[in-house]
């Protein structure tokens, strides 16, 4: 149980930088590299992870790394009057649905929810999110393209030299062979949702928990690895970092100019993820921000890098239900993990 307020110490946010950068590397490695002892690297990160302050877990690679297999969308939710927090904890429950947010404006909810394909999706609309008690209106712009690949807002505690010594302890990603797109086979999932919740998940722990050996548990979490077949995520709870907030950028662009005016936005400091999408507008940016008037700063530095860009709508999150596989409680700290499950193989969290 947590009780009153955490502090985050700078030992704390560098051992998190650390992690960002090489999120398995073992703690006598990364002690080596950060100077401090393996001991106390393990029970800082213990520490936080029992406080909800921070956390560790993987996604399938094709979620955010440009994959194309995976049917994602981005969708506004209108609620009944008083029924925006049981809708947005409900939604949250679904193992697909990797972002829920309180929102101001029109819309009270978005929603970034993925599934297989087209046909699962209509069937998440039409008998999941519209049978619900508290819907009553909905939007989904079909993602088309997530452009990337997406770098994560790393913190920034970290010196140029120390970076670079600790990011040489991830491993290395290959850009041929499998293709993040491919349709992971029963084993590649089960440990996709094995090192959901804990990244750090060793050999022998995931050989127990998918019934492998430890050879196999291995050589496989290589592979998906250095083929891309996962996306590492290590994160502080946003209400601890220098950018706590999420905007949102709707934004207008010629056809032809949508490929560099993604990778211009990628390059803004702030910038979560770019989507191309279909409806009145053709990209969708996310972006943490410092302070509500932070967005009119972003949306003043878009149109500027890129001219032709005509910004069609903005909003922000007034409260961040679900981040990822994770369940944020009224406190901001991680409550719990919903089990990413994007091939419609699990039930729903409890």
């Amino acid at each position: 149980m947590r009780t009153g307020e955490f502090a985050v110490s700078e030992a704390d946010l560098t051992l998190i930088h650390a992690l960002q950068l090489a999120p398995r590397a073992s703690w006598a490695q990364l002690a080596e590299g950060i100077g401090h002892s393996a001991g106390t690297l393990a029970r800082h990160w213990a520490r936080l992870t029992e406080a909800g302050i921070a956390w560790s877990g993987v996604l399938p690679g094709a979620v955010l790394g440009g994959g194309t297999s995976l049917c994602s969308a981005w969708i506004q939710v209108r609620c009944t009057a008083g029924s925006i927090a049981a809708t947005a904890a409900e939604l949250a429950r679904d193992p697909g649905t990797l972002c829920v947010v309180h929102l101001a404006g029109a819309a009270d909810l978005l929603v970034f929810h993925t599934c297989y394909d087209t046909t699962a999706l209509d069937r998440y609309l039409g008998e999941r999110l519209h049978a619900l008690p508290g819907v009553r209106a909905t939007r989904a712009d079909l993602v088309t393209t997530m452009h990337g690949p997406v770098s994560p807002l790393h913190l920034r505690q970290l010196g140029p030299d120390l970076r670079r010594k600790v990011a040489s302890l991830a491993p290395h990603v290959s850009s041929g062979g499998v293709s993040p797109d491919r349709m992971p086979d029963a084993t590649d999932r089960a440990l996709l949702h094995a090192m959901a919740g804990d990244a750090r998940l060793g050999a022998t722990a995931l050989a127990k928990a998918c019934g492998l050996s430890e050879a196999t548990a291995r050589r496989r979490v290589d592979r998906l690895e250095s083929h891309s077949g996962l996306h590492y995520v290590v994160k502080l709870a946003p209400r601890f970092t220098p950018r706590p907030l999420l905007g949102f950028l709707y934004l207008s662009v010629p056809p032809e100019q949508v490929a560099q005016t993604a990778a211009a936005v990628l390059r803004q400091r702030g910038t979560r993820n770019v989507s191309s999408v279909t409806g009145p507008h053709n990209l969708l940016v996310c972006a943490w921000l410092r302070s509500p008037a932070q967005l009119a700063e972003y949306a003043e530095r878009l149109t500027r890098a890129v001219p032709s860009v005509r910004v069609t709508e903005t909003t922000m999150a007034l409260r961040i239900k679900k981040l990822g596989a994770q369940v944020l409680g009224p406190d901001g700290t991680r409550e719990r993990l919903v089990t990413p499950d994007l091939w419609g193989t699990g039930p729903l969290a409890g």
